[in-house]
């Protein structure tokens, strides 16, 4: 028997797809084979004992509170979570699987915790961690390795918005989409189509990043490709989603309503692209995640616009309900929900074991 612990929730503004996230993979994990210990992180960043089924009958959920939790970063007490109160020993757990999305769980921070503690955990490291959910790191680093991304300006923390000068507005042209450098779920984007609106979306997107990035349009197809990691190190490529309707919202782009309120957004799986563009844009995901020295999983998403394939992001722990994209991709290849979940466990303790 396998001791899981399934961490969700967490202080991002993606708190409530997160707790989606794990429910699901909760749902899944066979009990004859895992014993699951879920914890929960609340919006103020505590750490309690969860529940395996954080959704109920919540549209976004949230960790609201219960029995505090800590974990253990004593080596001869590798794995322990226990309560910080009493020091009652709850679980001692053989691996982590962090259903984190966003700040403080896709940055490297709880990764950095988990390798202190030496506990294995699912997913990706710090560096890489950090460097993905970073826009700007992520573009140097694919750009470096040959991956085509869009032309992008940076507004560093306490930047003006004046610096987007008329250079820049010719370089980046309209319109342009304006993001917190390091957000995710398309929480705090905005698409600008006059440049009187810029500093106002600057704004918005500084309500959840003091870094913003502003990014060149791409007209062509949105797709995501999931990459997965074996446990023997063999990286393989999901076919690719194609998105449809993406425009189709009130927000007019794929932003936060689009995916998960609007219900107006289908995927073609696979894309119907022909092999040559199938195989170019499998390559691209497989340059992209060794690029970044991702471990475990990713989806690497793509516009396909009429000059080939343009990088726009990289996810190290993409949402995972069984409607999301990245199971959904990896079934299309003939990977079940419940394999893919194996796949990436077994992957996580075998290289704590190398």
């Amino acid at each position: 028997m396998i001791t899981i612990a399934v961490i969700y929730g967490g202080m991002s503004s993606e708190h409530s797809i997160s707790c989606i996230s794990a429910g699901a993979i909760m749902a899944e994990l066979p009990r004859e084979k895992y014993e699951i210990f879920p914890v929960g992180i609340t919006q103020d960043g505590t750490w309690v004992a969860g529940t395996t089924d954080p959704v109920g009958d919540s549209q976004l959920p949230s960790v609201d509170g219960g029995r505090e939790v800590a974990l253990s970063v004593n080596p001869a007490r590798r794995g322990e979570l226990y309560d910080p109160n009493t020091g009652e020993v709850l679980a001692t757990v053989d691996v982590v699987f962090p259903v984190l999305h966003g700040t403080f769980g896709e940055d490297g921070t709880i990764q950095g915790l988990l390798d202190l503690a030496g506990v294995p955990y699912v997913g990706t490291g710090v560096l890489s961690s950090a460097c993905s959910m970073d826009k700007e790191f992520t573009k140097t680093i694919a750009r470096a390795a040959g991956v085509p991304v869009t032309r992008e300006f940076i507004l560093h923390e306490h930047a003006e918005v004046t610096a987007v000068d008329d250079e820049v507005r010719e370089y980046l042209g309209l319109p342009v989409f304006v993001k917190p450098a390091r957000g995710g779920s398309s929480i705090g984007i905005n698409k600008v189509e006059s440049w009187d609106k810029l500093a106002d979306a600057v704004r918005s997107a500084r309500l959840y990043d003091s870094k913003v990035i502003i990014e060149a349009e791409l007209i062509g197809d949105e797709v995501e490709i999931g990459v997965i990691e074996r446990p023997d190190g063999e990286l393989v490529a999901s076919p690719p989603a194609k998105l449809n309707g993406t425009s189709d919202s009130d927000e007019g782009f794929y932003g936060f309503e689009t995916k998960y309120l609007d219900n107006v957004v289908t995927a073609t799986i696979p894309a119907g692209y022909d092999d040559e563009l199938n195989e170019q844009l499998a390559q691209l995901s497989l340059t992209t995640f060794r690029a970044l020295s991702c471990q475990g999983l990713a989806r690497v998403d793509f516009f396909v616009t009429e000059s080939g394939p343009m990088l726009n992001e990289v996810n190290t722990m993409p949402g995972f309900t069984s409607i999301s994209m990245f199971p959904q991709v990896f079934q299309a290849a003939g990977m079940t929900y419940g394999e893919l979940l194996e796949t990436l466990i077994a992957t996580a303790l075998e290289r704590s074991a190398q």
